[in-house]
């Protein structure tokens, strides 16, 4: 036992002297190199993304208002229909005989009426000549009553005029004619539940957006504070299911002034110009509406990362060591996250090199420059950019 501990003791020996140009190479080995940007506040535009579904400004279910046979569909379905344009045609027999009456009801109050007058004015002629006062009070009735018998057969017939003209049903609004839910022959009645075809308006449409309580309750609070700059009229963009941006933009038509209990939301609506009717009724889309400005600092999406439980942070360079700092963060701007709070003015950004980072480690920072898409682009070397720069004359 005794002669193997001389042996085991030159082993360690061994491996500790082989070590030790590991450990000096190791504590000799440079801080790591980053690539970094210097933040200031700046404006940004405050631009909310919010779900949205598309609703049509105005539909109509065409109903009759008059009972008959169906005799004829005037229109095609799927066309564009202007407001007034006939679209079925109900058997008018009735309503032509119902307004015949009427008409010679009119002309015969009238000749009562002329009648009425006429007496009326001889007996208050012959008042005290044969004539009393009784009898010009009776004659001055008579006349009234014919007066209003008239006026009863004229309104008459203008429902009768009305009726008739409601054998042929016309589209109140401007828009696209679906398919006709009945066929010529069928009877329909006045005021039916059932529609006989539907007209929807397209051109404009609207979107309505929705916005959780929330956030807008915050947004105020910025208004309040003073964060957020509000534009003079809101204007907003889609992006449609494809992914393509609209090219219209829309107008605000009505703010929401109630919570949804299911959903927590309010409803804001906007419309926008369909001219080729790209967007339907139902659709859903993706708006963003411009609300502002707001001061807050400009956070490549890339130099930033997300926690399971939602929290952005981000590394900088504070007294020459790498520090994680948590930001807080109201949406994104042209790949870049808004941040408000986590931040101060002049701080350093890491934007490459992340896994050779570590809290508190000694780096060398190299600056750089981000594209447009906040790629990080290096910048060149003070020696390369004079020997590129043009002679001076």
């Amino acid at each position: 036992m005794s002669r193997l501990r001389p042996v085991v003791a030159a082993a360690f020996l061994g491996l500790w002297f082989l070590s030790l140009p590991a450990l000096a190479q190791q504590e000799q080995m440079p801080p790591p190199t980053v690539g970094v940007v210097t933040l200031q506040p700046q404006s940004v535009p405050r631009i909310l993304t919010l779900p949205g579904r598309a609703v049509a400004e105005s539909e109509a279910a065409i109903r009759p208002r008059v009972t008959g046979l169906v005799t004829e569909i005037l229109y095609e379905p799927g066309t564009a229909l202007e407001i007034g344009a006939p679209m079925f045609r109900i058997d008018p027999t009735t309503y032509e005989a119902n307004l015949k009456s009427a008409q010679a009801q009119v002309t015969s109050a009238q000749a009562a009426l002329t009648q009425a007058r006429t007496s009326f004015s001889r007996t208050e002629r012959l008042l005290g000549s044969g004539t009393t006062q009784a009898q010009v009070d009776e004659s001055r009735a008579a006349l009234e009553q014919a007066e209003a018998a008239l006026q009863s057969a004229e309104a008459a017939l203008t429902l009768a005029q009305s009726e008739l003209d409601w054998t042929t049903v016309t589209s109140p609004i401007a828009g696209m004619a679906s398919v006709a839910a009945v066929s010529v022959g069928d009877l329909v009645t006045a005021g039916q539940a059932d529609p006989l075809a539907t007209v929807t308006q397209l051109d404009p449409i609207d979107v309505d957006m929705y916005e959780p309580s929330a956030r807008m309750l915050a947004l105020r609070d910025d208004i309040g504070d003073g964060r957020l700059q509000l534009n003079e009229t809101l204007q907003a963009t889609l992006t449609l299911e494809t992914g393509e941006t609209y090219a219209a933009t829309g107008e605000l038509v009505a703010p929401g002034f109630t919570v949804s209990t299911s959903t927590g939301a309010v409803d804001t609506r906007f419309r926008f110009d369909n001219p080729r009717r790209l967007i339907l009724p139902g659709m859903f889309l993706r708006g963003q509406i411009d609300l502002g400005t707001t001061e807050a600092f400009l956070v490549t999406q890339n130099a930033a990362t997300r926690s399971k439980i939602g929290q952005l942070t981000a590394w900088v360079v504070r007294d020459g060591k790498a520090t994680q700092v948590e930001l807080t963060d109201d949406g994104t701007w042209q790949n870049h996250w808004i941040v408000t709070d986590g931040l101060e003015p002049g701080d350093t950004l890491i934007v490459d090199n992340f896994a050779a980072l570590s809290e508190g480690a000694t780096v060398t920072t190299v600056p750089v420059t981000l594209d447009e898409n906040g790629v990080v682009r290096e910048q060149p070397a003070p020696e390369a950019a004079a020997e590129t720069a043009p002679a001076a004359e």
